[in-house]
């Protein structure tokens, strides 16, 4: 069956005007893009809980929302339809919740952006957050009141970093956020936490003789409105990807005045523009994914497409026999 299909699909390319012979050699298998497909899903898939693939390259079965209102949390900007996760994220963040409104002096958390309800590439923002153990949480406590829908959609975090962009905002970082960072840190299921280089070094400075924690908390672009939470793949999770573990050192020294040394570097004079224009890179599509990533979705993976031909597809010629010898034709 195979040996036929390729067979079918060469005459075809033969058969086809030269123009589209060259493009059928390109694209004539081809697969969605994968953030088209899960960018618009509005409802989880209805399976056992699962986390697939890698955290950047990947999707979510039977992922759970995290409550638009808790005790101790209120979910941002709903329209994204973000609040989703793995249950053993949501279990987590309200887990959280609760312990810095009752040790740590917040009122409660404001929750960002987790995943979509299947998980996969969004249509805008993140890269990452695609397998459900990843959520952003705010370094501005939550109003001791309810906030409207549309507060959550306007109202904005606030940044923790002084003028210079390379050190916190004193007025702003206290040792309630501190506390907060590390709290979260301290739970065995988190492996990593995204902070801005500046925060991970007042981080450093505050943490004394209990340093352990601070092997998690990674120094990355941005993220001095929010930290940025990631949990290891949970038990049960068939195919999910960790991140290499992160050692023990506590990044404190060559590692985070490296990252300060680039946030300090001034901007490269405008060279004149020359009329090229940059190559995008392509999409994820669904085959870059997880083979099961399709299937939760309900959607194939790749797709035919073959142009009608033009004019009358050749048929193979066969080469005539060639005469067999006298010797063979006498055994």
């Amino acid at each position: 069956m195979r040996s036929f299909f390729i067979l079918l699909l060469s005459l075809l390319v033969l058969a086809a005007p030269p123009a589209a012979s060259a493009k059928l050699k390109k694209s004539a298998v081809s697969s969605p893009v994968a953030k088209e497909v899960f960018g618009h899903q509005q409802r989880p898939a209805p399976l056992a809980a699962r986390a697939i693939g890698g955290y950047a390259r990947g999707c979510l079965a039977g992922a759970k929302p995290l409550p638009v209102n808790g005790p101790a949390w209120q979910a941002m900007r709903l329209s994204r339809n973000r609040n989703w996760g793995h249950p053993a994220l949501i279990d987590y963040l309200q887990r959280l919740a609760m312990a810095v409104q009752e040790h740590d002096g917040w009122h409660g958390l404001l929750v960002g952006d987790l995943a979509q309800p299947m998980g996969g590439p969004m249509l805008s923002g993140h890269a990452s957050h695609q397998i459900g153990l990843d959520a952003d949480i705010w370094l501005n406590p939550m109003p001791n009141r309810t906030l409207t829908p549309q507060e959550r959609e306007t109202r904005s975090a606030i940044s923790m970093l002084a003028e210079d962009g390379v050190s916190v905002d004193k007025t702003k970082w206290t040792e309630k956020h501190a506390r907060l960072i590390k709290r979260a840190a301290s739970y065995p299921e988190v492996a990593r936490i995204f902070v801005h280089p500046a925060i991970k070094k007042a981080l450093c400075a505050w943490a004394g003789k209990d340093r352990d924690w601070l092997s998690k908390i990674r120094p990355w672009w941005g993220h001095h409105y929010h930290f940025h939470v990631r949990l290891r793949c949970p038990e049960g999770s068939a195919g999910c990807v960790n991140q290499p573990a992160v050692g023990s050192n506590d990044g404190c020294g060559r590692e985070v005045e490296s990252w300060l040394r680039k946030m300090r570097k001034p901007a490269k004079p405008a060279k004149p523009k020359k009329h090229k224009k940059r190559k995008a890179k392509p999409p994820l599509r669904l085959t870059d994914l997880p083979a099961d990533c399709a299937a939760i979705a309900g959607v194939a993976r790749i797709s035919i497409n073959v142009p009608v031909p033009t004019r009358p597809v050749p048929m193979p010629v066969r080469k005539p026999a060639e005469p067999q010898k006298k010797a063979e034709r006498d055994s």
